[in-house]
């Protein structure tokens, strides 16, 4: 068995598990099966049951292809020099998904979310790993604060994204406090702000960075 084939099993198995659950429960599920709720753990959307297999390949399985092939497709070619930190990257976001994925199979199987506060602290908790990662992602078009400042300077992807970075791990380390003392209906707005919150702001940084190294005639 090659070295490559050794770094994904791990990988493949967590991407697994939610199948596996999934043909655990499949018989003791009904034809139509609740699959979205609302900020109060309300159900709210009711599907067949096996559009929660499709769920399954759109979060692990549709993430792991992703981030499987971004470094042979992407134009600019840097992917690769982030070397470790891209497995890493991924790992962190397959588990992410596989664990989001078990988690509404759980949810569909009791037809109710008994935490829907875990959500929160969950993203929140991505949010924070990604946070650490952002400062070695090297430019490329398919993760990080893609924008036309960021892609046309390498010194303002970097600022940009170590900027993004530190917003980003205080955003989750905010939002997992908040899921654990605020009620979720509640918090939930609050949530929005802050998703929107670090959408945007490192987008306005790259610009007003670029501006100023323009003005500077750095390039």
């Amino acid at each position: 068995m090659n070295l490559e084939l050794k770094k994904e099993l791990p990988l493949i198995g967590i991407i697994l598990i939610p199948f596996v659950y999934l043909a655990t429960v499949w018989n003791s599920l009904p034809e139509i099966v609740p699959i979205h709720w609302n900020s109060k753990g309300e159900i709210d959307g009711w599907g067949n049951k096996f559009t929660l297999i499709g769920m399954l390949f759109m979060l692990p399985v549709l993430t792991y292809v992703i981030m499987s092939v971004i470094s042979k497709i992407d134009p600019k070619r840097r992917m690769s020099l982030m070397g470790g930190k891209l497995y890493q990257l991924k790992f962190v976001l397959v588990l992410f998904m596989s664990i989001l994925a078990l988690f509404i199979v759980y949810s569909t199987k009791s037809q109710s979310i008994s935490s829907p506060s875990f959500i929160f602290a969950l993203v929140g908790a991505l949010f924070v790993v990604l946070g650490n990662y952002f400062k070695v992602i090297q430019p490329n078009y398919f993760i990080g604060i893609k924008t036309p400042w960021t892609l046309e300077n390498q010194e303002v992807w970097k600022a940009t994204h170590l900027f993004a970075g530190k917003l980003w791990f205080i955003a989750g380390l905010i939002i997992i406090i908040g899921s654990l003392i605020f009620e979720s209906s509640a918090f939930s707005k609050v949530f929005l702000i802050i998703v929107f919150g670090i959408a945007i702001i490192p987008i306005v940084y790259s610009y007003l960075k670029y501006r100023s190294l323009k003005k500077k005639g750095s390039f």
